[in-house]
């Protein structure tokens, strides 16, 4: 008999998330959403995440929809902001830029929401998540240009780690 973990994964529609890309993907690259084309991308949305879900664990359930949204707008946000920053930055003759590690605690357990925690950072212009310590429980982050470490780590807990920790526990 399957344990409820092992099972959770073997449902259909398991991944919501993954079924939902792959279905989306099929559309994006036939450029076309006519019905058997949308039936073919529901059909591999269902079943693509069923054969691997032995690969890739249960899927996940989130908690909060609501912060699931309003985290991607601050990320977004975040993106576009950080891009000008670089840029401004980066083309300035005047002002060089400090370079400094930022160790970032971590409070958050969850695997995924750790590994979505190191990616938003890494995503974001001007910083790169470089170690994710499991033992220190901490993400050692190299910010392009920080004059004060302590406060870029409690910024990125606060904009990014409290909604993941919302979303995943």
């Amino acid at each position: 008999m399957a344990t409820t973990e092992a099972a959770h994964g073997r449902r259909w529609f398991g991944h919501p998330v993954m079924s939902t890309m792959v279905a989306a993907g099929w559309l994006m690259l036939q450029q076309s959403i006519d019905p058997g084309n949308v039936l073919t991308a529901i059909v591999l949305g269902l079943v693509i995440p069923r054969l691997v879900s032995g690969f890739i664990g249960p899927g996940v359930t989130l908690k909060a929809a609501a912060t699931v949204l309003h985290l991607t707008g601050i990320v977004l946000w975040d993106i576009i902001m950080s891009n000008i920053t670089v840029a401004r930055l980066a083309l300035s003759t005047s002002r060089l830029p400090q370079p400094a590690w930022v160790p970032v605690p971590l409070d958050i357990e969850h695997p995924n929401g750790v590994a979505l925690f190191a990616s938003i950072i890494t995503m974001t212009p001007g910083t790169v998540s470089c170690i994710v310590d499991e033992h220190r429980r901490e993400i050692l982050v190299h910010a392009l240009d920080c004059d004060d470490p302590v406060a870029a780590a409690r910024d990125m807990k606060a904009r990014y780690e409290a909604p993941l920790r919302e979303i995943f526990e």
